[in-house]
């Protein structure tokens, strides 16, 4: 039997028990889904136990569990986690840049359906790693069962991950930003209101869905619906455009639409594969987030069924959203002004079709209404995420942050959530939210290899694992590639830049890669260092907390007597 190990929580240790120990295993709310392969008993804890069990013919961080919460999460609110994750604020602003870098319509819209495509790939390993270890915590369960040695090496580089750059700050902006210029303020020149607004959303956030459970998961899909709403209101009315065959320019003037032909629509492509690949990346991040509910996936109702229906459904949604929404823009705003408006083409898209007054704080509101749906169910994922982290004994003071007392909500997750967030909003730099987007996404493209290489391994090591879902393995591969291109690209000088402009640029990169280091440093002094200078070894035991959360604690135990019953 391969060597057990701790997912999320689990008491199971990295390594396997010495002979004479028992394996220690229970689950968080002490309600597992076994398999009939399953032989082995279950006692119902009590808080302050600790309880042992015979040894399992199949690793404990495979079978589900469920949280204390329960399983609080059906098909349509987990099509909702994922679907406003993805779709956020990106598609009212990098439509317009796209088509100026690529310079047609028709390589424009090919480009939007080639990243769903792309996202494909990735969403195939996130469904194949979600359906065969189905619990909360994503790629950490996915790069702890796969990664076993060193031990505890996978899990401190994702908890320190997750608490130094799992913050949630981007949206927050945004959403400051774009409310203030509907009320007719320049953000610019209200730098300190921005950010005030931005800090009252993730106070409000954090406040209902660390108090209100409930209610917080009622108001993240409603407004995850009024977003979908809102892009089907855009693509009806420019249909309306098309079957009246005007344009409108003005309040008072419409000119008679002309409808491109399938000619006309790849005039002035860019061939060019460096602009392309460019182009791409920028789609291919507006479909991120599409593996969102699988940190949640412990309370989630049955939670393989759901995700392999869920996600998939939520990234064809996606496509044909952003497919629609791209043509509406091209119906409404004439091209030569869409390669012109750089982030500002759904701004011209509203003018038009609703007036220059209307359209002013249509589309700020709009924006603003989608960025808090993205925060809230960013937040919502993130916190259970840090609450797995702090069940795995790595954070101090993890039964803090692991409990769902007293409110029945994960309130201390949510706080280490909070306050980074907070700290990077309040940071007083120019182009903040540009650097904010970098910096969150490319140390994750380090996992994506890393689990996407590891789905490959498991595949030849571990065929007995049952696999409800199996991916595409050339999709697999594809997508191995691609995120090796993604950490490659940002270190590729450009034409003419100097040594220091190019340092600049990639600061966000060596940012990233930083804090992976910091955290290898961090367990190599805990693990490695520290155990061997005073003469222990770490093992692992759990305690039950009042609300039924079984937590790790890591636990010093002499040399001369690890083989001691």
């Amino acid at each position: 039997m391969p060597n057990q190990s701790t997912s999320h929580g689990e008491t199971t240790p990295l390594l396997r028990a010495p002979p004479s120990a028992a394996v220690v295993h229970i689950s968080q709310g002490h309600r597992r889904q076994k398999p009939s392969s399953t032989s082995a008993s279950s006692t119902t804890p009590k808080s302050g136990d600790i309880i042992s069990t015979t040894r399992r013919d199949i690793e404990d961080d495979v079978l589900p569990e469920t949280a204390v919460l329960g399983r609080t999460l059906g098909w349509r609110s987990a099509y909702i986690l994922i679907i406003s994750r993805v779709i956020g604020s990106g598609i009212f602003a990098t439509p317009g840049s796209i088509v100026s870098s690529v310079g047609s319509i028709g390589l424009s819209l090919t480009l939007w359906v080639a990243g769903a495509v792309l996202s494909w790939f990735g969403l195939a390993v996130g469904l194949e790693y979600g359906c065969m270890l189905p619990r909360s915590g994503g790629d950490k369960v996915y790069l702890e069962f796969t990664y076993r040695r060193p031990r505890f090496l996978a899990s401190t580089i994702v908890a320190v991950h997750a608490v130094l750059l799992g913050f949630t700050a981007s949206n927050c902006i945004v959403f400051g930003e774009y409310t203030l210029f509907a009320l007719g303020k320049q953000p610019s020149e209200h730098k300190v209101e921005v950010r005030a607004l931005a800090v009252a959303l993730m106070t409000l956030i954090t406040l209902i869905h660390g108090c209100f459970l409930r209610t917080g998961i009622f108001i993240q899909n409603l407004l995850g619906w009024i977003k979908i709403g809102l892009i089907m209101f855009m693509t009806l009315a420019s249909a309306v455009v098309v079957l009246a065959g005007y344009r409108p320019t003005t309040p008072s003037e419409t000119t008679r639409l002309l409808l491109p032909s399938w000619d006309s629509i790849w005039e002035g492509s860019v061939w060019n594969w460096g602009i392309i690949s460019t182009a791409l990346f920028k789609v291919f991040y507006s479909y991120a987030g599409l593996q969102n509910v699988n940190n949640v996936l412990n309370e989630v109702r049955d939670p393989v069924k759901t995700l392999k229906s869920a996600a998939p459904t939520a990234l064809f949604t996606a496509c044909l959203l952003y497919f629609l929404v791209n043509v509406a823009y091209f119906l409404i705003v004439p091209l030569d002004e869409i390669k012109q408006s750089g982030e500002l083409i759904a701004a011209l898209f509203f003018q038009r079709l609703l007036g220059e007054t209307t359209g002013r704080i249509f589309l700020p509101l709009a924006v603003a209404i989608s960025a808090a749906g993205n925060v809230m169910v960013v937040t919502f994922s993130l916190a259970r995420l840090n609450q797995e982290i702090a069940r795995q004994g790595l954070l101090p003071y993890g039964h803090l942050w692991s409990s769902s007392q007293p409110l029945g909500a994960p309130l201390g997750a949510l706080m280490v959530h909070y306050i980074p967030s907070v700290v990077v909003i309040c940071v007083p730099a120019r182009n903040i939210y540009s650097f904010i987007l970098d910096v969150e996404g490319y140390p994750g493209q380090f996992f994506v290899l890393a689990t996407s290489l590891g789905l490959i391994w498991l595949r030849k090591t571990r065929p007995d694992l049952r696999r409800p879902y199996k991916a595409f393995l050339p999709a697999v591969w594809a997508r191995i590639v691609l995120s090796i291109a993604m950490i490659a690209a940002p270190f590729m000088p450009m034409a003419g830049e100097s040594h220091g402009d190019h340092l600049f640029r990639v600061s966000y990169a060596l940012l990233g890669i930083s804090v992976l280091l910091l955290a290898v440093l961090y367990w190599f002094v805990l693990v490695v260092v520290l155990p061997k200078l005073g003469g222990y070894e770490l093992d692992e035991t759990t305690e039950v907390l009042g609300d039924g959360t079984a937590i790790t604690k890591l636990i010093r135990v002499a040399k001369e007597d690890e083989h001691t019953t």
